[in-house]
């Protein structure tokens, strides 16, 4: 059976751990959306009563339809979730606060706890200094690359690090590459590994064919750098000796790295922001606080979603996601610069056929199929949905997902203009990977 709701989200954070715990958050959303419906009705809820609102009957039958067509075609297996709302004004529950695994919806999390920690803004830094001085084009002494946790420093950006170290005079480095702090290329985690590949990117004549093809996809004009590395790449922990800064690198700002991480759904870089956040468990508290739900609504033991062990509640996802909005709304950004945008974006939705403009985030793991975001409708103004359905049959399920959100929009009207809260800003298809401006020069050696 359907469960309906006319609620207020208030009555989330009065469930959390009290009134006063939850007024900091419960007043930012008052200020964003402008104040919340039904608050009376979420008071009585809070209080064991009973909502006396109307269900909203389009969206209840439009759930009672894809849950119908999911039986007919054999793609149940287990617990189906849903959960729809207008704005604050949850309109329609299927299982919608139970735990489920959410597969990659957990980048949901792991992108609201690193906008919470760290700010839209933000850029890692990946430093470089040299043991000696600086002779005839050779650095007398070791090259010593410091990381600071980037998780997109690939190829482009090593390349660009190369033309940086030439413009300080340096094309040869007699000492080793030192390799420390929490350093990775092209999501290499061994330093070792990711070193020996900053070393061939930083040297234009051993390119393999994949850094061929990947510099020929560069701006016109790049230039192919020549820093050539004598020694041997040696990986410290800490670096202990003495040596000068060169020059630093700073990563693309931290949304256009969510945008990558969402679009692509990359496994790889959510862990890396987990991690560098201090973990699942960090990033599972940030994000229920922000987000406003019950604790019990969100379970995580890794920030990519691999594994049916990273559970949460069609409710949680579709209020992290507004948490996201929240945040930005105070920045010239919006969610659809941190989410694959319907229509825009390829990525994971390439094949899908989800209503335009649609802001969404896409989960996939054996046996889940997980969709989450917001469609602008005519009537209903922005509607935030999560859908968390159990099965093998990945092409039919994610068909069944476009098909019922198709039904919402028919229902509801499209939007005669695209919502603000949801225009993008940023192009994440051309991420300046390798751009040169991101590189701090120190000229003075």
């Amino acid at each position: 059976m359907l469960d309906l709701f006319s609620s207020g989200i208030i009555s989330v954070w009065l469930h959390m751990a009290g009134v006063s715990s939850a007024g900091a958050n419960a007043a930012s959303v008052l200020a964003w959306e402008g104040g919340i419906p039904g608050l009376g009705v979420a008071m009585d809820l809070a209080n064991g009563g009973v909502s006396r609102a109307n269900p909203d009957l389009p969206a209840s039958t439009a759930v009672q339809e894809f849950l119908k067509d999911l039986k007919r075609k054999g793609l149940t297996e287990g617990n189906q979730g849903v959960w729809v709302q207008a704005g604050m004004l949850p309109l329609v529950s299927q299982q919608g606060t139970t735990l489920m695994p959410g597969a990659s919806l957990t980048k949901i999390a792991t992108s609201l706890a690193s906008l919470e920690t760290w700010g839209a803004d933000y850029q890692f830094e990946t430093r470089f200094r040299g043991t000696g001085p600086i002779r005839n084009g050779v650095l007398q002494g070791d090259l010593v690359v410091s990381g600071g946790g980037d998780p997109l420093f690939v190829w482009e950006e090593a390349i660009a690090v190369g033309n940086a170290l030439n413009d300080l005079g340096i094309r040869r480095v007699a000492g080793n590459l030192i390799v420390t702090g929490n350093f990775r290329m092209n999501q290499q985690s061994d330093p070792v590994t990711a070193g020996d590949l900053l070393r061939e990117a930083l040297n234009g004549r051993s390119w393999s064919r994949d850094v061929q093809s990947i510099y020929s996809k560069m701006p016109p004009g790049t230039k192919r750098p020549q820093v050539v590395v004598v020694g041997s790449t040696v990986p410290q922990q800490q670096f202990v000796g003495s040596g000068r800064l060169l020059m630093t690198r700073r990563s693309l700002p931290l949304v256009e790295i969510l945008k990558q991480m969402n679009v692509h759904s990359d496994n790889d870089i959510a862990q890396m922001l987990a991690d560098n956040l201090g973990g699942a468990k960090i990033v599972q508290q940030q994000a229920t606080w922000a987000a406003g739900v019950p604790a019990g609504e969100l379970q995580l033991v890794n920030g990519s979603g691999l594994g049916v062990e990273n559970q949460m509640s069609p409710r949680a996802a579709c209020a992290m996601m507004q948490a996201i909005g929240r945040f930005l709304q105070t920045t010239p950004l919006t969610i659809a610069d941190l989410f694959p945008v319907s229509g825009r974006d390829a990525g994971t939705l390439e094949h899908r056929h989800i209503p335009p403009y649609a802001v969404v985030k896409t989960g996939t793991l054996d046996s889940v199929i997980a969709l989450a975001g917001a469609i602008p409708t005519r009537d209903r103004g922005l509607v935030w949905f999560a859908i968390i359905n159990r099965g093998t049959d990945w092409d039919s399920l994610r068909a069944q997902q476009d098909v019922f959100l198709q039904k919402l929009v028919g229902r509801w009207g499209t939007a005669s203009t695209l919502p603000k809260v949801i225009t993008p800003h940023i192009d994440g298809r051309k991420p300046a990977l390798g751009a040169a401006n991101r590189s701090d020069i120190l000229l003075g050696g």
